[in-house]
């Protein structure tokens, strides 16, 4: 809160003593944005029908002293905003107001007249100074930063969810809390805190931030306190492009901002001892991914003092209704200017305006800043790597004092009353019972005491091999050990009468850096590759999505399984694993029989290997639970080489060989021309092995889109011992879709090649008669595809040609193009 809104309260007060006696009629207000609730500075204020009027100051606040009302109605306008009206009550000597200003164009106020247009000479002068005003011009500075993160559940009648009465018991908890206006319902449901000292190094680079209290209402997870600080939500105005729900968009400070935008300087005024110029800017064209908004910008120094961003109507984001990024920036001594304040707000309407959705607020002060000082350096020694985030010792245990004096801001009278709900709420059976039917459905998993049971999509499928097969899984959840996990479960096929399972042990007694040891043991079939977001055979979903007149593939697999891994702080990590298996091929592939022994005393197709896994990935972020991690991807390329070494007369194994194998990839944001993700691989093996130890091509059988495999190919069609590959995906964003900016319709474009061969010995071990395998032979692989993304927000169509090699094998059942389908979520 700024120092002219903190001193309204006390004027009002002292008008409401005072004036009264001199018969003199008040109005005090403020007037804000409606979504982000920021002050609107120099808003034009008129009595109707009359001459008399004034600006609100740059606070937003106002004061009129009359002797009687000019009019009955004021009329509020300012650019960027729709008119609005305030009817006064004549009868009242004072009237206190605040007055929600609703989003409209900027259009208006960017028509150029003059043959001279000012607020691009404006922009150009910005652009002139930024090494003179971005913060990042230092060679090392330092800040305290406080954080706040409020959700509001919007447009959800409480009333009508309370007739059904599951959730009725929950709603009679709810309903006190909700705050209404005249035009909308919203529900505070959630709030955090962080309280963090942040660091940065220019040359070389380094970035240290330590979190030293958190307040996160419920939520015990520690990755997620970390990213409640400030090390991944930096926005620098003055940068070309601007990071929004994983998007690059232009910024209006952008050295090429004359392509994207139109700009008008609106009016000038004298704020302090400083002359402020009012900048207007809106897109160009639609379809791009732009802002529309204004800014305050200082003469002599073109230093930007306060950003409004919004999302333009025509912006290619999905469920997202309305956004608004403000950027306040103060002087910390005579000349420079540095950010004190941030806000983002967010309006997610997942299936329309007037549905249920949600309203996220994020509100950043910075204080204690201090540039170029051995005390940063000193601190930013200490770092292990170039990025760390420290979370101290009882960082989630400060108490209500504590907040109360270490709080940049005062909590309002609803942000308080959200931390009164939800310890309510958490404490209420009904709500967890509530929270647990809703976790069960997204999950397909339900905690029962310290177990856990699920998941309820592998319960009931069926294919031509095991008829009818039935499911059941059993394993541990955090209630059970803090350190220890287990799962298990078991199958049965009604046509082939046969009991399968799975059962795995995994101890993590280090989680940072990350050390575990994992043990398996598998019987059951094969259902090929399984990648996260992907639909395996293994799936009651899949049943209804298979390629026609492909046969399926079936094969057992007996495995036991040890890894142990380990994980230095710079982001290496080594995997060594000892694995047996046999093999049994059941139908439509080479059968056990065909395949004669190579080593004396061993089993066909069974194999006993030694492994090495290399990994790096350097400043790679992760969003973990108790027991395992989902990672957020790195800046950097991710580096894999993979060493194993089979060895025969162990167990009844019966093949000598040695793989080697690498790979890079790699997510790069290339704006504005969206984004490139690609995967180069290659890898040889050494020895006569049997098929099911060859590279095998991954193949998809589906006619949902696999990234992860080639989908014109079938499974095992090629097998080989040398190969290379390349997947490449460039997701270029609207395209020729921008000429239609009303579908939000996204291009791309997808290049998966392969390169293979197998040596003489190979294949006179695996291609016999009646066997169906090809190799490429040093020949090309290469499937292209393009195709329709972001339809109804949530389905893309890809179209994939089958280009090399140019002549299918005799008997192939495989066709030269096909439609694919696939469900994403992504903003």
């Amino acid at each position: 809160m700024s120092p002219s809104t903190k001193l309204i309260p006390l004027v009002l007060a002292l008008t409401l003593i005072t004036l009264p006696a001199l018969s003199q009629k008040v109005f005090t207000g403020i007037v804000k944005d409606a979504q982000s609730e920021e002050p609107v500075p120099f808003a034009s204020i008129s009595f109707i029908g009359t001459s008399m009027g004034k600006l609100t100051d740059s606070s937003g606040a106002f004061t009129f002293y009359l002797d009687k009302w000019p009019s009955d109605s004021l009329v509020i306008t300012s650019v960027g905003y729709q008119p609005y009206r305030f009817s006064i009550d004549i009868s009242q000597d004072s009237i206190i107001a605040e007055i929600p200003m609703e989003r409209g164009t900027f259009n208006e106020g960017v028509r150029v007249k003059a043959k001279v247009n000012k607020g691009l000479l404006l922009w150009r002068k910005i652009v002139q100074n930024k090494n003179r005003n971005d913060r990042y011009r230092f060679d090392n500075f330092s800040y305290e930063l406080y954080n706040k993160l409020e959700v509001d559940v919007k447009n959800v009648n409480f009333k009508r969810i309370t007739r059904f009465k599951p959730l009725r018991s929950v709603g009679q908890l709810i309903t006190p809390h909700m705050d209404s206006t005249e035009n909308a319902k919203y529900l505070p449901t959630y709030l955090t805190e962080a309280l963090s000292d942040y660091f940065f190094q220019k040359k070389p680079t380094k970035r240290r931030e330590v979190i030293r209290a958190a307040n996160t209402n419920g939520i015990k997870n520690e990755s997620f306190v970390k990213y409640l600080g400030g090390m991944d939500q930096n926005i620098n105005i003055y940068n070309n492009f601007l990071n929004v729900f994983d998007k690059q968009f232009v910024s209006p400070a952008s050295d090429n901002g004359d392509i994207y935008y139109n700009y008008q300087v609106l009016d000038t005024q004298q704020v302090g001892s400083h002359r402020i110029y009012h900048l207007v800017f809106t897109p160009r064209r639609q379809g791009t991914n732009t802002f529309e908004g204004d800014c305050w910008v200082v003469a002599g120094s073109f230093a930007i003092q306060k950003m409004n961003l919004r999302l333009g109507a025509s912006a290619n984001v999905n469920f997202v209704e309305n956004l608004s990024l403000i950027q306040e920036y103060s002087l910390i001594n005579d000349s420079t200017w540095f950010l004190s304040k941030d806000k983002f707000v967010v309006d997610i309407s997942p299936i329309g305006k007037n549905s249920p959705g949600v309203i996220g607020r994020k509100t950043t002060t910075y204080r204690n800043v201090v540039v170029n000082d051995t005390s940063v350096t000193s601190e930013l020694a200490k770092n292990k790597v170039m990025e760390e985030v420290i979370t101290l010792t009882g960082a989630n245990e400060k108490d209500k004092n504590f907040w109360t004096d270490s709080r940049h801001e005062e909590l309002s009278k609803s942000e308080a009353g959200i931390i009164q709900m939800i310890d309510t709420l958490m404490n209420a059976p009904s709500f967890q019972q509530l929270t647990r039917r809703i976790d069960f459905l997204a999950t397909g998993y339900v905690d029962v005491g310290n177990v856990k049971l699920g998941q309820w999509y592998n319960w009931v499928t069926a294919n031509s091999w095991e008829g009818f097969r039935v499911r059941f899984d059993v394993g541990s959840n955090k209630k059970f050990d803090k350190h220890w996990w287990y799962h298990t479960y078991l199958a049965y096929g009604f046509g082939d009468r046969k009991l399968k399972g799975k059962a795995e042990l995994f101890y993590l007694p280090n989680k940072h850096p990350r050390r575990y040891w994992y043990g398996s043991y598998t019987n059951d079939l094969d259902f090929g590759q399984s990648y996260y977001g992907e639909v395996t055979q293994d799936n009651v979903f899949a049943l209804a999505i298979r390629k026609q007149n492909v046969p399926l593939k079936f094969i057992k697999v007996d495995e036991k399984r040890f890894e142990f891994f380990n994980e230095h702080r710079i982001g290496l990590s080594e995997l060594i694993a000892v694995t047996h298996k046999a093999f049994t091929p059941l139908r439509n592939i080479p059968l056990k029989d065909s395949f004669p022994v190579v080593a004396n005393n061993g089993t066909p197709l069974t194999s006993f290997e030694i492994s090495v896994r290399l990994r790096f990935a350097y400043l790679e972020k992760f969003l973990e639970n108790t027991f395992f991690r989902s990672s957020l991807g790195s800046p950097y390329p991710i580096g894999e080489l993979y060493l194993s070494r089979g060895i025969a007369g162990v167990f009844k194994s019966s093949y000598n060989y040695t793989k080697l194998s690498g790979s890079v990839s790699d997510y790069i944001k290339v704006p504005p021309f969206g984004s490139i993700s690609y995967q180069v691989y290659a890898g040889r093996t050494f020895g006569t092995i049997p098929y099911v130890l060859l590279d095998i091509a991954p193949g998809n059988e589906l006619y949902y889109y696999n990234k992860y495999a080639f989908n014109m190919m079938n499974r095992y069609e090629f097998i080989h011992d040398r190969f290379m590959g390349i997947n490449w995906e460039h997701n270029i964003g609207n395209g020729i879709f921008r000429l239609f900016p009303k579908l939000k319709f996204r291009q791309f474009y997808t290049v998966k090649t392969l390169w293979g061969s197998l040596s003489d010995a190979n294949r006179a071990y695996n291609f016999k008669q009646g066997n169906s395998f090809q190799s490429l032979d040093g020949k090309t692989y290469m499937e292209i595809g393009t195709g329709v993304d972001n339809i109804l927000r949530v389905f893309r169509v890809d179209f994939i040609w089958r280009v090399l090699p140019n002549r299918l094998a005799e008997g192939s059942q495989t066709a030269r193009f096909g439609v694919f389908g696939s469900f994403r979520l992504a903003f």
